[in-house]
């Protein structure tokens, strides 16, 4: 069971379309929108699916359109995280601002949990359960509208009689000839594969800008750190992240911020060096005293006058002298 997963795990590189399906199709919903879901509800029903009955559906607010009424859907959803004991940290401030990519990273994550307890094993009835809900209803009603209007859409359209079908024949096979002598406007199937490449490409710089996306934010939740937040180093990293200008001026502040950090423990660690230096230098006069000493001369002689004395001494006393 996936209960946090990680920033590479396969789960967040699922697309948008492949999301709306699955809730679509999970709760019989008519989503055009990841965001449309921010209000929680949907998360609620979606842990309903995965778990029967653990969900208290009456709570539940479809209809919450202020931010004080989502915040009661996640306080719902919560008190369910804490029944099933999943640690997944749910961030209310952010995905009741609708910003798109929280609610689709939070939704991947949700699909990923229940495709992880095989949820829609069972027979799971949601037009039933939301009746309870506030705003469950409407909802359902709206879904079943849109289903009913997607199929009548979808149908062939029936001719009421031969006579007039006899009388399109001709302009018909008219339109036909024109139409084999013109280029065809749909490219055939060089069109069609161009169009599923440029998807492709979509889904996949679609993915890359969340993965980095995600790593800028893991960064600055590292930068709010208490421990570390008042350094120079993470001043400087903040100045980055923040600018919202291209012109590299940025860089260049937070270069010349961590510069200038360094030049001043290096000015605070110079008088220290001072210091030391004259301290080695007394300790050297020190030792040249010791190893040499030297008397004033106020009637104190040195051991070397002091034995020139001794021999001038015995040479007067000398009786050759």
């Amino acid at each position: 069971m996936a209960t946090n997963i990680g920033i590479m795990d396969s789960a967040y590189f699922v697309g948008r379309s492949e999301i709306l399906s699955w809730i679509n199709s999970t709760l019989q919903l008519s989503l055009s929108k990841v965001e449309e879901a921010c209000s929680g509800a949907v998360h609620c029903q979606l842990m309903d699916a995965a778990h029967p009955g653990i969900v208290p559906m009456h709570k539940v607010n479809f209809d919450a359109k202020n931010e004080y009424e989502m915040i009661q859907n996640y306080k719902v959803l919560q008190d369910v995280f804490n029944k099933l004991k999943i640690t997944k940290h749910i961030e209310v401030s952010k995905l009741v601002k609708g910003r798109p990519l929280d609610n689709l990273e939070f939704m991947q994550w949700m699909k990923r949990y229940c495709d992880s307890v095989n949820a829609g094993a069972h027979n799971y009835n949601p037009l039933e359960r939301r009746e309870v809900c506030k705003g469950g209803r409407e909802g359902g009603k709206k879904s079943a509208q849109s289903q009913a209007s997607t199929k009548a859409s979808s149908a062939p359209k029936s001719h009421s009689s031969h006579p007039t079908r006899r009388n399109e024949v001709q302009p018909a096979n008219a339109a036909a000839s024109q139409a084999a002598k013109r280029p065809s406007s749909s490219g055939g199937p060089a069109y069609d594969e161009k169009i599923t490449e440029l998807k492709l490409s979509i889904d996949s710089l679609e993915k890359e800008r969340d993965f980095y996306f995600a790593k800028l934010r893991d960064i600055e939740i590292l930068c709010q750190t208490p421990e570390i937040e008042r350094l120079p180093v993470v001043a400087a990293i903040q100045k980055i992240l923040y600018d919202a200008g291209n012109d590299g001026t940025a860089m260049a502040e937070a270069q010349a911020m961590i510069s200038s950090d360094h030049y001043e423990d290096a000015e605070g660690l110079s008088p220290i060096a001072e210091v030391s230096e004259e301290r080695s230098a007394s300790e050297n006069q020190k030792r040249k005293n010791i190893v040499n000493p030297e008397f004033d001369a106020a009637g104190i002689t040195t051991p070397r006058q002091r034995l020139s004395d001794i021999s001038n001494v015995h040479c007067s006393e000398s009786p050759l002298i």
